[in-house]
């Protein structure tokens, strides 16, 4: 076998010809694991028994994105596939069926049930890293991912959460040949190829500030921003009227809550009828939501590539949580063509997310994944 991972695409709108094209790319494969992402724009139930047609049998898991990231770089209204050749990769899949009752007994209990046995941590340099799939809407990331991470320990660990081509309506995670809302998956990887598992963004801070005054965190609902009603104070600064906020406002004039010396993005999702505006984050009354100033997303993107292809040469693959705000600068910016190729020069597959997942941390804005390195695959 030439590689260890196959990427498959397809832009078929009928899913069982979009899945019998992805089987047809990976006819040659000896596969373990399919990890796959997919538009909302295919009848899920026909998608689902599409995939369980062609793949009997056959361990797999994916998502529904907000767009796609296919060896061609950026794609919409299409599946996306990686196949795991089985003698390379361990993967063990984590259903999560009730993100709403999620506690850290669960967590700890599913992890023990998915780390590698002995004989496989016994294998040469052989190691692990987990991806977590979240239902995008569910706002229930924050305490399931911190639960998971304490359980998960050293294990490095990146995700995204599922979208639906930007409609915010329902998001889904597949496991056990079904698509599930109200859900999550953990995926554990093993191999004994060298990977590193990041995130990345390119924003820096400005002076202006906001103090939350008025929240729901549970609905990850601002209502006041400096004693002002959320969406008015978001408006005048950003200098449009309330009417014109959007998502590609929402892109281009992001907010961020410092930790530390770090600054974490808490993207808007929508502006409510109230004059409140609804996060993809939890963002808690009290909060300091500081403006940040967006950047050309390549430059960080080059420099952080560079970086890790040092230690580990260039990628097999690499596993890509990318959010869908950033796709979103990229076409504000005319900046897709360019991004696209950079994608498709380090082999980036994967999907533009509700939010990412960065060890134990719910983050928006950012490039979350893992570039998992050849190897002695030349």
């Amino acid at each position: 076998m030439d590689t260890p991972i196959i990427s498959a695409m397809s832009v078929a709108k009928n899913p069982a010809t979009a899945v019998a094209e992805l089987a047809a790319q990976f006819a040659s494969a000896n596969l373990g694991f399919l990890l796959f992402f997919c538009s909302t724009e295919y009848p899920l139930e026909e998608l689902a028994a599409a995939l369980e047609h062609e793949f009997p049998g056959l361990p797999k898991s994916g998502c529904t994105s907000a767009g796609e990231l296919n060896l061609q770089g950026y794609a919409q209204g299409s599946i996306v596939a990686l196949g795991f050749e089985v003698n390379e990769f361990s993967v063990a899949i984590g259903p999560i069926q009730q993100l709403d009752t999620f506690d850290l007994l669960q967590a700890q209990a599913l992890i023990d049930t998915l780390l590698p046995c002995e004989a496989e941590f016994g294998q040469p340099q052989r190691q692990s890293f987990a991806l977590t799939l979240f239902d995008g809407l569910s706002a229930q990331e924050e305490l399931a991912l911190f639960s998971l991470q304490t359980a998960l320990g050293r294990i490095p660990h990146f995700g995204g959460s599922a979208g639906d081509d930007n409609q915010l309506t329902d998001t889904y995670v597949y496991y056990a040949g079904t698509f599930h809302t109200n859900a999550a998956v953990l995926l554990m990887f093993t191999t004994a190829l060298p990977f590193r598992v990041f995130s990345t963004h390119h924003m820096e801070p400005r002076a202006e500030k906001f103090v939350v005054t008025a929240s729901s965190a549970d609905t990850r609902t601002v209502y006041e921003l400096n004693a002002e009603p959320a969406a008015t104070a978001y408006a005048q600064f950003v200098g449009v009227t309330t009417d014109q906020l959007n998502a590609a406002v929402f892109a281009m004039q992001p907010l961020a809550v410092r930790m530390g010396h770090e600054y974490f993005v808490r993207s808007i999702q929508r502006v409510n009828a109230d004059g409140s505006l609804t996060f993809y984050c939890a963002v808690g009354e009290g909060a300091v939501l500081t403006a940040m100033e967006t950047q050309p997303i390549l430059p960080d993107l080059e420099q952080r590539f560079a970086a890790i292809e040092g230690e580990i040469g260039m990628p097999l693959v690499t596993i890509a949580c990318d959010c869908v705000l950033r796709r979103l600068e990229c076409e504000q910016r005319n900046e897709q063509a360019a991004a696209s190729a950079f994608y498709q020069q380090h082999h980036v597959v994967g999907f533009n997310t509700y939010g990412e997942h960065f060890n134990g941390i719910h983050i928006n804005q950012t490039f979350s994944g893992v570039v998992i390195g050849r190897g002695g695959y030349g």
